[in-house]
């Protein structure tokens, strides 16, 4: 039981990584109606940034933190304003090419800096483990963190939308853009606004990610940034709750499933639920069923 419980807070550790991810991907989606595959590797960058300035530079780990996020927001913000902005009215599969592409040269970018061998990254946590049941369980800093962290971000994400004008001209923009630029909305900025959020997340999600798994490379952000959208779809993509709900789910499944079927099989085991609960309800957990006009 006692080991149940310590697979468990894990699985929900890494499943809040996973939320955080995911948000970046579900607002844009549900604001820009677009796919950013290129969100990834965002989460690599902000590990990079936070590698440089820790080890190369000697700040401190809150400082590294805080340029991690200004470098990742002003990065999402030039791949909306390059890459995405002129295909606005283009097809989807443009769109999706086209973040292939900006996730590859980002990886490239990071392989010519870098190089290929994996970088050992330095735990920007330093709160002590809490040790339950004369140690049977311990619940590492990193894992009490980010399980903080995404309460955290979820509860002020979905107080800035629901409350603030920016946030409502996001929920305007997801309804109708044609009509919310009707009523006054600068459609442009709210989407590059939300690419911005997305971005400062995900160097957050990155942080955390490679705090809890010290390895960073120019690769790391693709699994997990793949895993995201398939939180972000398994909770209801275009939903922030749904967002947070797939996440968890998805951490606690891949944990459970490398504790007790097989760690080969896990991400399988993960992908399957997924297409499981797509047969039974398509839109996701909290999905809405968008009625098509014609």
């Amino acid at each position: 039981m006692l080991e149940f419980i310590s697979y468990l807070v894990n699985g929900i550790s890494l499943g809040s990584v996973y939320a955080i991810i995911a948000l970046g991907y579900t607002m844009v989606y549900g604001i820009a109606k677009m796919l950013n595959f290129a969100h990834g590797d965002v989460i690599m960058v902000g590990g990079f940034v936070v590698f440089s300035t820790m080890s190369g530079m000697g700040l401190p780990p809150v400082i590294s933190v805080l340029i991690s996020i200004v470098v990742c927001t002003a990065l999402g913000m030039l791949i909306e304003r390059i890459a995405y902005k002129p295909l606005r009215k283009a097809s989807k599969l443009a769109v999706l090419i086209t973040a292939i592409g900006v996730s590859y040269f980002l990886q490239n970018v990071a392989l010519l800096i870098y190089g290929s061998n994996t970088k050992s990254f330095t735990s920007v946590v330093s709160i002590d483990p809490i040790s339950l049941a004369d140690g049977a369980v311990i619940i590492s800093g990193e894992t009490i963190v980010t399980i903080i962290a995404c309460i955290v971000i979820m509860a002020g994400l979905t107080s800035f939308i629901k409350y603030s004008k920016s946030g409502r001209a996001m929920l305007a923009v997801s309804e109708d853009s044609g009509a919310a630029q009707l009523m006054g909305v600068n459609v442009n900025a709210t989407i590059a606004l939300t690419f911005a959020i997305g971005s400062g997340l995900a160097a957050v999600a990155g942080v955390l990610l490679c705090s809890s798994y010290p390895a960073l490379t120019p690769y790391t952000g693709a699994m997990p940034g793949i895993k995201a959208f398939v939180a972000a779809v398994f909770g209801g993509i275009g939903s922030i709750p749904g967002a947070f709900v797939g996440g968890i789910l998805l951490g606690v499944i891949e944990i459970l499933g490398k504790a007790y079927i097989s760690a080969q099989l896990a991400d399988a085991i993960v992908f399957a639920v997924l297409v499981i609960v797509l047969l039974v309800k398509p839109t996701g957990l909290l999905g809405k069923q968008i009625q098509e006009k014609v």
